[in-house]
């Protein structure tokens, strides 16, 4: 009877293997994993090949490797399915700025802003981090890159400051003010994942929402003072003598086109905010109205369409492109996978620290990941975790909402291929470039939460 129990080595050794494969098969996902963000990012930034090549050829590659090969297909479709409407959404909303920039509809605010800084970089910059804040209220990265760029990219350009300035500007302040807002996608997630309150998310969040703002405006005050340096003297002096010439002469009539051109522009702001269509419906209708009002005539209207199909195609193909890469790494597992090897580091004895922690680690996996993927995947099992330590669900939402600012510069943030093709820069200059500025603001809003209590810290 009792030799009878006792079971025969092969059986304990066929016994053994299904419980170790699954954690090696974890940990082989997560390599694979994290070596197709490192294989996309080298040759972004090496300039090996193109982000849209980058994109769909990195996690191809691995998922082939990984044993995926058959799958991928199906893997593709399920995410271009997610950004489809994206897609849609920024064709669209690109066509419809290229007709209110066309009509020179954001000319007075750039003339405001120059009159107002007198050709100072400092005073531009700081004045580009003061609009961006505003517009990112609004919850929609993309409308605030095209409202930003649309005023200010002119003057940058006129005075010869680096337009990747004003990227790197838009991007952090787009980061903590859209991204952390109850009504911006990335925090409704964790709001809605973690069952919480919106109204006592956001007044918990002020404090630190307003410190880190004046931290931003530093930024910008820094990278403004950088400027001044390379800004040619005789630029603005000639932009300073122009607008006194404009302020002594007598104000040119403003046409129709351009009243009905604001109105329509705020009208679709208010529509937007207000949440009574989805988005990509508000600009195709707001898009046919422009070009109705500006451009009756059939032959203008085919001449714009294909104008700003070079800025719209490019961009509308790269988003795309990243619901291969999001969708390849969902569907494989992949990204679970790395969330857990994350989570695995952490000590026992540290777990007072999880809040801080998952603030940390949710600055790369924020830059990596897509909003769904990490507010729905990774940040249930990071507010799991902390509950066995007795940390609020509403502490690990303000934790993980820091994710924002980075992600903002990040190869699964939609608006950033926006931003790319208004400034016509490349991805990999212009990460390298807000990449450090993006971690310190990052780092800076932690600081904060910490100091205001947002995220405590206990030992």
């Amino acid at each position: 009877m009792l030799a009878a129990r006792r079971p025969p080595p092969s059986s304990s050794t066929q016994r053994r293997e299904p419980q170790s494969s699954p954690r090696e098969g974890a940990t082989m996902l997560a390599v694979f994993g994290f070596a197709t963000l490192a294989a996309f990012m080298v040759a972004v930034i090496r300039k090996w090949a193109s982000a849209f090549v980058a994109i769909i050829a990195a996690p191809v590659l691995f998922a082939v490797i990984a044993g995926f090969g058959l799958q991928l297909p199906d893997m593709v479709m399920s995410g271009l399915e997610t950004v489809a409407p994206t897609a849609v959404l920024l064709l669209f909303a690109i066509l419809y700025f290229g007709v209110m920039m066309d009509n020179k509809l954001f000319d007075p605010v750039s003339n405001l802003i120059v009159r107002v800084s007198g050709g100072d970089p400092v005073k531009i910059c700081v004045g580009t981090a003061l609009l961006a804040m505003i517009v990112a209220l609004d919850g929609d990265g993309t409308t605030s890159y095209m409202i930003i760029c649309s005023a200010f990219l002119p003057i940058y350009r006129r005075l010869g400051i680096n337009p990747l300035v004003i990227g790197t500007v838009a991007i952090i302040s787009l980061g903590l003010i859209s991204g952390t807002t109850p009504w911006g996608g990335a925090a409704t997630r964790a709001i809605s994942v973690l069952h919480l309150d919106p109204t006592t998310y956001l007044v918990d969040l002020v404090p630190s929402l307003v410190l880190t703002s004046a931290t931003v405006l530093l930024i910008a005050f820094v990278l403004g003072l950088g400027q001044r340096r390379h800004v040619d003297p005789d630029a603005v002096a000639a932009l300073r003598a122009e607008i006194a010439e404009q302020r002594d002469q007598p104000r040119t009539k403003v046409g129709w086109r351009m009243y009905a051109n604001a109105v329509l522009t705020v009208m679709l702001m208010v529509l937007l905010v207000m949440g009574v269509a989805p988005l990509q419906v508000l600009f195709i209708g707001g898009f046919v109205i422009a070009l109705f009002v500006n451009h009756p005539r059939l032959e203008d209207q085919a001449e714009l369409i294909k104008r700003h199909a070079t800025s719209a195609v490019p961009v509308v193909m790269l988003v795309l492109a990243a619901g291969v890469f999001t969708g390849i790494l969902s569907e494989t597992g992949m990204i679970t996978a790395m969330a857990d090897a994350v989570l695995s580091i952490v000590p026992h004895q540290l777990g007072g620290l999880m809040p801080l922690f998952t603030a940390l680690i949710s600055i790369p996996l924020g830059f990596f990941m897509s909003n769904d993927a990490f507010m729905f995947g990774v940040v249930p099992v990071l507010a799991e975790s902390a509950s066995s330590y007795g940390v609020d669900p509403m502490t690990t939402a303000h934790a993980a909402v820091v994710s924002q600012i980075l992600h903002m510069a990040g190869p699964t943030s939609a608006p950033l291929w926006v931003l790319l093709g208004l400034l016509k820069a490349e991805l990999g200059d212009l990460q390298r470039h807000v990449i450090p500025w993006a971690v310190l603001a990052s780092l800076a809003f932690i600081l904060m939460q910490v100091v205001t209590g947002t995220i405590p810290i206990s030992l």
